[in-house]
């Protein structure tokens, strides 16, 4: 096999100059079958190196059933196709494996509703704001109806009870109705079936005497869609004084 410098060598003593096979052969110092054979091709062609058979070849196959089964790591591939004969190397097995393992799906929970079937609330932290001498923090109530994502805000110098339920409230008289049921988040306001029975001093009526609280289980958080309910933008240092 010759280079393409040697070629192009070759080309230009065969069709620019007319040697003879023999005279470009004594010339570059090469063989007569080798000159013979790249004065009949016009342009150059590398050798296409040959694919060499490795260890691993025979164990693809069970390697794709196995990960199907269970996510299984490379070493614990490489202990079980040991046993199985294998005799090849862990790097090109791990290498192998980063290839062919299936993508990991992404862990939600979809959920779909009817209209008027649920509304979603939780609160937020918006920074703090001065109060008279000192400083409170100012939250924020939102309500989302699941079906068809209208949103309800309502900022509070608290999360108590009272607040809860009066912010439930302002929701349902803004919406023009009552959702069947309210997805609640685990916070301490409202943590529980007995605290959202409870009735404030201040209140005549407890979130379970409009509608049915429902807490999603610690490991889940519920979507009705995909998209973020709400995301409000902190504020920033000028407008907190």
């Amino acid at each position: 096999m010759i280079d393409y410098q040697t070629f192009c060598q070759l080309r230009q003593l065969y069709d620019e100059k007319g040697l003879k096979i023999s005279q470009i052969a004594a010339e570059l110092q090469l063989d007569l079958k080798t000159v013979e054979k790249w004065v009949d091709q016009p342009t150059y062609h590398p050798r296409r190196g040959t694919k060499r058979a490795s260890k691993l070849d025979s164990f693809k196959g069970q390697i794709a059933a196995l990960l199907e089964r269970h996510p299984y790591t490379a070493q614990q591939l490489f202990q079980q196709l040991r046993q199985r004969g294998y005799a090849g190397g862990y790097t090109i097995l791990k290498e192998f494996v980063r290839q062919v393992r299936p993508p990991r799906k992404p862990a939600f929970l979809m959920l779909e509703f009817a209209p008027g079937e649920c509304a979603q609330v939780d609160w937020g932290n918006f920074g703090s704001i001065a109060v008279g001498s000192t400083r409170r923090r100012l939250s924020f109530f939102v309500m989302v109806l699941c079906y068809s994502r209208l949103m309800y805000v309502e900022f509070t110098l608290s999360e108590g009870m009272e607040q809860f339920l009066s912010c439930h409230r302002h929701a349902f008289e803004f919406f023009q109705g009552v959702s069947e049921k309210v997805v609640i988040d685990r916070f301490r306001t409202c943590s529980d079936w007995s605290s959202c029975r409870r009735k404030p001093t201040s209140s005549s009526w407890a979130l379970s005497d409009w509608a049915k609280p429902i807490w999603p289980p610690p490991w889940a958080t519920p979507l009705a869609r995909r998209d973020t309910p709400c995301s409000l933008p902190m504020p920033s240092a000028s407008s907190t004084t």
